[in-house]
């Protein structure tokens, strides 16, 4: 049957997850396709025990979870497990696969996406990859070979990929982000802010980041002598502490999760955060001047890639996860001192800024199943 023109309803299979910085950019490519047409029928497939098994069903969409686990990279002895855990999830996915008769597979990364792509390869299911950070996973890097396209964000990606596969999309972000037209002074207000009063907005996680948390508490004095206010993400593992910490302090406002990540963004003259890939996205369709602190914990040490691709362009300041206690809070307050210096990191941020890529990434699903 020829599912043309790209708006005929297709079975679409959405594998991967473990972070929002996958369930995220799955969202919107599931959003993207109902957009084109809304009988198009999508199934997920994530990881038991992930936050993608909540995450998905909250959206509007039905997922099916693999009992699959990452490798224990300091602990082989732990692997045994995982290799059965992985032969259990290759079954389930063939099983899927066979059940759902899906026209198209998408892998946007994490644990699931592996065993879901391969076994749909195998079964001559065309396959899309979706990487989203400048230095590629080890899931992709070996799906890579059979995949029909491979949507990337950051130039320079044939070091990892077959180049006539690849396609410049950028990543897909949470829509409400993008849209919002509110105003900085009414988004400080919605806040809780000074409508009037230079924001500097510290995000950490949902869990949070010790080290941005433990620097950003030593310097509050210097952040807001440097005429700033503070809105402080804590995450929920450090909110009691840091909110502690912040009580009396005028000027400063520390909270464990920001519901209205639209409204900060808007708010914020500055932001402190560290280095995935949606925050790297946003960071460049909305301009916003900002400090990444790299974490130390992620896999291929992906974050200090990702981090350097705008650094290297002026279009953020890079403080490294073992400088930050030292240096995070000054660079902080000599950037609040700064305008001029902002306004330029934002300006080149903006310029690196790739849009609309959900609705990218959709026409090339359309183009591998057309050509199928």
């Amino acid at each position: 049957m020829n599912k043309d023109k790209n708006k005929s309803p297709l079975r679409v299979l959405i594998s991967g997850g473990g972070t929002g910085g996958h369930i995220f950019p799955a969202l919107s490519i599931a959003n993207a396709l109902r957009r084109r047409n809304p009988q198009t029928e999508i199934l997920f497939v994530g990881a038991l025990g992930r936050m993608e098994m909540d995450r998905v069903p909250a959206a509007g969409y039905e997922i099916i979870g693999l009992p699959v686990a990452g490798f224990d990279r300091k602990r082989l002895w732990r692997n045994f497990g995982v290799l059965i855990k992985l032969s259990r999830s290759l079954a389930r996915a063939r099983k899927v696969i066979r059940d759902f008769r899906p026209d198209i597979a998408v892998g946007v990364g994490g644990y699931a996406s592996g065993p879901v792509l391969k076994q749909a390869q195998k079964k001559g299911v065309p396959t899309l990859l979706q990487e989203q950070n400048s230095y590629a996973g080890v899931t992709n890097k070996l799906l890579a070979r059979k995949a029909g396209r491979i949507c990337v964000a950051y130039e320079g990606m044939e070091r990892f990929f077959p180049a006539e596969s690849i396609v410049l999309t950028g990543n897909p972000v949470r829509a409400d982000i993008v849209k919002s037209t509110i105003t900085p002074a009414e988004a400080r207000k919605a806040l809780g802010m000074e409508p009037d009063r230079p924001l500097v907005l510290v995000v950490g996680g949902s869990l949070g980041a010790r080290t941005i948390n433990q620097s950003i508490a030593r310097y509050l004095d210097d952040i807001t002598a440097a005429g700033a206010q503070i809105l402080w993400q804590t995450g929920k593992l450090y909110a009691e502490e840091c909110s502690r910490i912040a009580a009396g302090k005028p000027h400063v406002k520390a909270t464990a999760f920001i519901s209205d990540m639209a409204a900060a963004y808007r708010a914020a003259d500055l932001l402190v955060s560290r280095a995935g890939a949606s925050t790297i996205s946003e960071i460049q369709l909305l301009g916003v001047p900002s400090v990444l602190v790299p974490s130390p914990n992620v896999a291929e040490d992906h974050q200090r890639k990702n981090a350097l691709a705008l650094a290297d362009r002026d279009a953020a300041v890079m403080v490294l996860d073992a400088e930050a206690p030292e240096k995070l809070g000054k660079v902080v307050a000599g950037l609040m001192a700064d305008a001029g210096r902002r306004r330029t990191i934002g300006a080149n941020a903006a310029k690196m800024a790739l849009r609309d890529s959900d609705e990218k990434i959709v026409d090339c699903i359309y183009e591998l199943v057309n050509k199928n």
